[in-house]
């Protein structure tokens, strides 16, 4: 039984006490009002929390085989801490999804991109609370998800697309001068029920959209990565138009009080899309997580960061294969909310459809498409008998093993100007390249120069 159908019920003695829901408003079924999702770019579990404890991250042991159709081909190469290293932009295209899943035989990660004309080692690659501490922080104060799969075994246009519509759209790969044609999404749902939604992207810039795209040349981020610029409907509605914003509205929102029930967030300059820094995106996030527990629609929200794909780093988990688009492989994902349980890691089966799943049961739509409606939601990582849980400062730095579990003990005006700063100043700086030297970790050369196109 699904887990918000069972909390319908539960949930019911604490919606008897909580605000009257404004007129034309349904009431949700859980004490969530507002949920925000925020999609990052391009890294699995294994790459950003492979060593955390208490996780399924990388098996003792690992070595990656070169060539794993070679039997007499014995070079591996060990899983490595990327720390200061520079790192590219793998290819993470349908073909190198196939060659490195393999049948399920998850063992062509370094072979596909050296077929790609890329150093394979790099997909070896993780990081660790060094480099992520502030998600690392968060994951001992809330939920850390360790089986949430991206929808498809493709890359970041077709998950996009997953992520609003529940299903693959027109099956196509990346946004095209032809748009992807007329499918229902998640906000026709909320826009037909009188339920509130936006869809925050920074950076914005109104206008640009897949009638701006030219065979041949880069594709924007914007349009890569916001499904709903390449429906023609959402364009040519005044009020569905006007639902599309920059992310400084989110802010201004919050302080007067009128933040949707449903917010999609796509971050382009602090992404963490590789090779940019990971110091941005942490910044950017930070800064949308304590501006809303200032808020007060804290109490009643819940906040979800994940990744669009895989981006090319190894994972060590065979996704299941539901369908002929998916699962593709794991990709991390913190659930932050005043009911989440503390310190949790949910061993739930997810992908981003489990999205869609949450605020259908919440708000009592229809399903979009068979996937969402067979999906385990989100509410896994939310305990409803437990009392909302007060606002922490969630620290960006490291002080040994759950020292004060990452939690900063000032919460005060200097630290909520601090984070705002801090979110100003990622946006500014965009995308942090690293250095262009690759230091080879296991003798099997150094990075090629070829670069995959994909986002």
């Amino acid at each position: 039984m699904r887990a918000l159908r069972t909390l319908r019920l539960a949930a019911l003695p604490i919606l008897l006490f909580l605000p009257a829901t404004p007129s034309g408003q349904i009431a949700p079924a859980t004490p969530i009002r507002h949920l925000i999702v925020v999609m990052q770019e391009n890294h699995t579990f294994d790459n950003y929390f492979g060593t955390f404890p208490g996780a399924d991250g990388i098996p003792p042991g690992t070595c990656m085989p070169v060539d794993p159709h070679d039997p007499l081909n014995t070079e591996c190469v060990q899983p490595f801490a990327i720390r200061d290293l520079p790192i590219q932009d793998l290819d993470h295209s349908r073909r190198t999804f196939e060659l490195q899943y393999n049948d399920g035989a998850m063992d062509g990660f370094v072979y596909a991109l050296n077929e790609r004309n890329q150093d394979g080692q790099l997909a070896m690659g993780y990081y660790d609370d060094q480099e992520l501490a502030y998600y690392w922080n968060l994951a001992e104060e809330h939920v850390l998800f360790d089986r949430f799969f991206s929808s498809a075994g493709a890359g970041s246009f077709l998950n996009h697309v997953f992520w609003v519509t529940g299903g693959p759209g027109n099956g196509r790969d990346k946004p095209t001068p032809e748009g992807m044609g007329d499918f229902p999404t998640i906000f026709d749902r909320l826009q037909q029920a009188g339920i509130s939604w936006k869809f925050y992207i920074d950076n914005y810039e109104p206008g640009l959209d897949y009638r701006d795209l030219v065979d041949g040349r880069p594709r924007p981020a914007q349009v890569e990565w916001v499904p709903l610029l390449s429906m023609q409907r959402y364009l040519d509605d005044p009020d569905l138009y006007s639902r599309i914003v920059d992310l400084d509205e989110y802010f201004e929102d919050l302080r007067a009080g009128n933040l949707p029930a449903v917010s999609y967030v796509k971050f382009i300059g602090s992404s963490e899309h590789p090779p940019g820094g990971l110091l941005a995106g942490q910044q950017a996030v930070r800064g949308m997580i304590q501006t809303l527990m200032q808020s007060d629609a804290w109490e009643e929200s819940a906040f979800l960061l994940t990744y669009d794909d895989w981006g090319g780093w190894y994972d060590h988990v065979a996704p299941p294969q539901v369908d002929d688009e998916g699962y593709g492989f794991r990709v991390p994902a913190l659930l932050v909310s005043p009911y989440a349980r503390r310190g949790s890691v949910d061993h739930t089966t997810l992908d981003y459809t489990s999205i869609l799943r949450f605020i259908e049961d919440n708000w009592g739509l229809e399903p979009l498409t068979p996937r969402d409606a067979l999906a385990n939601s989100i509410a896994s990582g939310l305990d409803f008998d437990q009392a909302p849980r007060a606002p922490h400062l969630v620290s960006t730095q490291r002080r040994g093993a759950n020292a004060a579990r990452g939690i900063d003990p000032a919460f005060n005006t200097f630290a909520y100007i601090a984070a705002l700063t801090l979110t100003v100043a990622a946006l500014i700086r965009g995308r942090q390249l690293v250095p262009a030297r690759w230091r080879s970790r296991s003798g099997t050369g150094t990075a090629a120069a070829g670069k995959g196109d994909n986002r």
